[in-house]
């Protein structure tokens, strides 16, 4: 029990932004809740915060470890839920965004089959590459691909999502090919505009490290479509996903460069505001979609080839 109290107030203190904050909804003493965390990071051995009178911080041991902390207080509540909800059916609207092209393609087909397990239950789904504040905008949860900028939301990773840099035959014929992530301060680079995702830039591996790189480029846009369809025209070099140009590399109508710096791939998440007392609905949606996208079968199949 006292494991689970002080993992539920580290989560708690990151989410609230401080331990004020956190005790005050908890209601006890602030001093309680530093007690906690400094007997959660002794027992650890590891500095998990920095924390002054201004600001908190996590270290890159805590950013690890809040992602686990979080999934298990997912998990646990998700346990408790399906002994507790026994009979009762989800029901009530859900809203939820994804980013517009993996929305379109692996997020609205897979609705009709989810509303037909829970008829009681009604959806909007709202497509945009922005990133989208879901708690001040009133979202259940949102679907996120790529690396995930620092936040107090929960996450939980539902597949893995490999990234690519790609570029027609003839714009590598015209321009020639970079050979290494550098190179591409001399090309055109297809980005997604300023306020759109991938705010950290486009990642690589090199010497066993992951780098982060802005390239520029002369265009820019907040939908990755319009991007893909620039890269087939020729117009420069795109980092898009592998399930929206595999067709395209097997075809010929595109070719992968900078593939020896490729980076591991990142994740595909749902992300949401709190683990805990979670509607019902809003538990049956990311379980249904971890166990679709989870199927190795569903990315080898129809849905997961690119239309």
């Amino acid at each position: 029990m006292d494991r689970l109290k002080q993992i539920e107030s580290f989560v708690a203190v990151v989410a609230r932004g401080s331990l004020t904050a956190a005790a005050q909804a908890e209601g006890v003493a602030p001093a309680v809740i530093g007690r906690r965390l400094d007997a959660l990071e002794a027992r650890l051995g590891v500095k998990l915060m920095q924390r002054t009178t201004r600001r908190l911080s996590l270290t890159h041991e805590g950013s690890a470890f809040l992602e686990d902390c979080q999934r298990l207080l997912g998990e646990l509540a998700n346990a408790e839920a399906s002994v507790s909800a026994g009979g009762v059916k989800a029901s009530g609207h859900l809203r939820i965004t994804a980013p517009a092209g993996y929305g379109r393609r692996h997020v609205a087909p897979l609705v009709p089959r989810f509303l037909a397990q829970h008829p009681e239950v009604s959806l909007s789904l709202n497509l945009a590459d922005r990133v989208i504040d879901i708690v001040h905008e009133g979202y259940d949860c949102a679907i996120r691909v790529g690396d995930l900028p620092d936040s107090s939301l929960v996450s939980v990773r539902l597949a893995d999502n490999r990234r690519l840099c790609v570029a027609a035959p003839a714009y590598v014929a015209r321009r020639g090919t970079p050979r290494t992530p550098q190179d591409l301060q001399n090309h055109d680079a297809l980005v997604l505009s300023s306020e759109a995702s991938q705010t950290r830039g486009w990642a690589f591996q090199s010497g066993g490290q992951i780098m982060h790189l802005r390239p520029r480029g002369r265009v820019d846009c907040s939908d990755g479509q319009v991007l893909h369809a620039w890269c087939l025209a020729g117009l420069g070099i795109a980092w898009r996903s592998a399930w929206e140009v595999r067709q395209d590399l097997a075809e010929g109508r595109l070719v992968e460069v900078l593939a020896a710096n490729a980076a591991p791939p990142n994740g595909v998440y749902a992300v949401f505001a709190h683990a805990r007392h979670q509607p019902l609905r809003v538990r049956l949606w990311i379980d249904f979609l971890k166990a679709t996208w989870g199927d190795p079968q569903y990315w080898n199949g129809p849905m997961g080839s690119p239309a």
